[in-house]
C-alpha cells in the first residue's frame, strides 16, 4: 500500500439499512485507503468538506445515500477539491446520473482510483448547493410529513401514505418567472440539473449537467392529476406530452413565488420553507467530481422502455 492516496472520508455510521451496514464493512476492509471521519449531522459532514477544501485536499470521498453527499457538496462548493462518490443509500440518484456503480462499492471505488475529473453545473436553491435536484411544494411536502419511524416501519411505502395525506390538503399557488421573462403559474414546481429525479427514470429527459441551464417542471393541477402526469411523464419521457398539464421550461436562473410558505427540498432533503426561492447557478457555479468517461447505462430502465414499446406495439399487431 506504500504511496498509494489515502483519502479523506466522510460517512455517517448510524447508517442501519442493509446497504448501509455493507458499506461500513467495505471501509473497514479498505481502511488503509481512507482516511475515515464518522458524523452525526448535516452540518458537521458539510463543516468537515470545507475544512478539506481550505486545506487543499485534492479529493473528498462521500460515502452514503444523496443526503450525507449533499452535504459534503455544500462544504466543497466553490472549491478546486474533486468530489469521489462511494453510493451506499437507497436511490444513488447523483451516482446514477453520472454512470458510477451505484450497487458495487469496490467498482465505484475503481473509478475513485482511476482519477478522471469532470466539471458539472452546481444550481443553488436561496444560497443552498445541490447537484441534481431540487423541488418546490408537493414532493417536498412529502418529504416533511414522512418521519424516520415510519420510513424505519413501511419502508417506501412511508412516503406513499404520506403523498395520499398531502394530495388531500388545499395545494399552494406560485409562479415561475424565468431570467429571460418568461412567466408559468401552477401548484408545484420540480427542477432538475441531471436528467433523473427519484431513482432511474428520467423526468428532465432535456437535463445536460454541463449546459449551465436548469431544467423546470410546472405542475398546473394538483391532485391525482399531478400524479397522473408525473407517471406518465416517468413511463414516457416526456412529462409535457400532449394530455399533461405540465409545462416544461428551461432557464439560467429563476425565482419561484409562492401564496405562502412552502417546504423546499434540495437533492431529497429538505432546505426550509421560502415564500420566495431563487435558483441561480452564478455562484459557485461548478462543481469538480470523479466520474468515469461515458456513463454506465440501467439495464432495468431499457428493460422498461423496451417493454413500453411493445405496449404500443402489441394492440396494432392484434388488430391486425
Amino acid at each position: 500500500m506504500t504511496g498509494l492516496p489515502r483519502y479523506p472520508l466522510i460517512f455517517n455510521p448510524r447508517a442501519r439499512s442493509q446497504k448501509g451496514q455493507r458499506a461500513l464493512r467495505f471501509l473497514m476492509d479498505h481502511a488503509t485507503r481512507f482516511a475515515l471521519h464518522a458524523t452525526s449531522s448535516a452540518a458537521e459532514a458539510r463543516e468537515l468538506a470545507a475544512m478539506f477544501a481550505r486545506q487543499g485536499a485534492p479529493v473528498v470521498v462521500a460515502a452514503g445515500g444523496d443526503g450525507t453527499l449533499n452535504a459534503v457538496v455544500q462544504g466543497l462548493a466553490g472549491s478546486q477539491t474533486a468530489l469521489g462518490v462511494l453510493p451506499a443509500g437507497t436511490m444513488n440518484v447523483f451516482a446514477r446520473e453520472l454512470g458510477i456503480p451505484f450497487d458495487n462499492l469496490p467498482r465505484a471505488f475503481e473509478v475513485i482510483e482511476a482519477g478522471l475529473v469532470q466539471e458539472i453545473d452546481l444550481f443553488e436553491a436561496n444560497g443552498i448547493p445541490f447537484v441534481q435536484m431540487a423541488g418546490v411544494g408537493f414532493d417536498a411536502m412529502v418529504i416533511e410529513e414522512t418521519t424516520w419511524e415510519t420510513k424505519k416501519m413501511l419502508g417506501p411505502l412511508a412516503y406513499l401514505l404520506a403523498a395520499v395525506k398531502v394530495l388531500g390538503e388545499d395545494p399552494p399557488r406560485m409562479e415561475v418567472i424565468c431570467d429571460d421573462g418568461r412567466r408559468e403559474e401552477g401548484v408545484a414546481v420540480l427542477t432538475g440539473n441531471g436528467s433523473l429525479y427519484g431513482g432511474q427514470f428520467k423526468l428532465f429527459h432535456k437535463a445536460d449537467n454541463r449546459d449551465s441551464m436548469l431544467d423546470v417542471l410546472v405542475f398546473k393541477e394538483a391532485g391525482y392529476k399531478l400524479v397522473l402526469d408525473s407517471l406518465r411523464g416517468i413511463a414516457f419521457g416526456g412529462v409535457e406530452a400532449a394530455g399533461t398539464t405540465v409545462a416544461y421550461l428551461q432557464a439560467h436562473s429563476c425565482k419561484v413565488i409562492a401564496d405562502r410558505e412552502v417546504p423546499v427540498q434540495v437533492d431529497g432533503e429538505l432546505a426550509g420553507r421560502w415564500r420566495e426561492v431563487q435558483f441561480s447557478n452564478e455562484d459557485p457555479g461548478r462543481l469538480r467530481v470523479i466520474a468515469p468517461e461515458e456513463p454506465i447505462g440501467s439495464r432495468f430502465a431499457e428493460a422498461v422502455k423496451s417493454m413500453v414499446a411493445w405496449t404500443k406495439w402489441k394492440p396494432a399487431e392484434q388488430k391486425a
